[in-house]
């Protein structure tokens, strides 16, 4: 057998192996950061309003709490169950691929952005930076003061958190009066990033918080009636 004929098995080896790898290399293009295929915008928001119902089914209310005539809604299940834990982080996921705008940095209101923040900032390849009540982080910080019901109080965001012009995505579990919120992109501003939008849980929408965020796009993943 001559040395041509011995060589072509292994040319066609060679072939198919380059083959492999460039459909393994076009598979992983097609993923996202958590390992996630990407799909259509049809079939995402598809996924995303089954994922829905599944939560709502997990979420538990407590009438007259903390005070009467209250009606509080529990989130915390969410988080109790491996699998509706994982969907919340999907549907999340989902909500902020369907608006076609990727941040660079997710910032999480102390302290229940902070159950889901890290995590969602992960899959969507994105870096994540906490605000704090006044006097819990070391180091140089920016401060903004909000409103409560009682009073004033303070968030603070370390310095160089965040750098000028990326894009921040602010999520916490639930919007009710805004101030918070308002407070967190305050924030954002004086550290020179961009506030792209607001992602919530929940909102209590009679309390009309959206208001405040001076009309950056606020997105709720879950709609009640209370």
């Amino acid at each position: 057998m001559s040395a041509n004929a011995e060589s072509a098995p292994q040319v066609a080896d060679f072939v198919t192996l380059t083959q492999d790898k460039t459909a393994n290399t076009q598979s992983t293009v097609n993923q996202d950061a958590s390992g996630r295929k990407s799909s259509s915008p049809a079939a995402a928001a598809a996924e995303l309003a089954s994922t829905k119902v599944k939560l709502m089914a997990a979420l538990r209310s407590f009438p007259d709490f903390p005070i009467p005539g209250i009606n509080f809604i529990d989130i915390l299940p969410l988080f109790q169950d491996v699998k509706t834990h994982e969907a919340l982080l999907v549907a999340l996921q989902l909500q902020i691929e369907l608006s076609h705008v990727k941040p660079d940095v997710i910032v999480g209101l102390d302290a229940r952005g902070f159950l889901f923040g890290p995590s969602l900032a992960l899959r969507m390849g994105a870096s994540f930076v906490p605000v704090r009540k006044q006097g819990k982080m070391p180091g140089p910080c920016v401060t903004a003061a909000y409103e409560k019901e009682y009073g004033t109080d303070f968030f603070q965001m370390q310095e160089g958190a965040i750098k000028p012009g990326q894009k921040v995505l602010i999520v916490d579990d639930i919007i009710a009066t805004g101030g918070s919120a308002a407070a967190a992109g305050e924030l954002v501003q004086k550290l020179g990033g961009e506030t792209i939008g607001y992602l919530f849980i929940l909102e209590i929408a009679f309390l009309k918080g959206r208001e405040k965020l001076g009309g950056v796009p606020v997105t709720t993943l879950l709609e009640t009636d209370e």
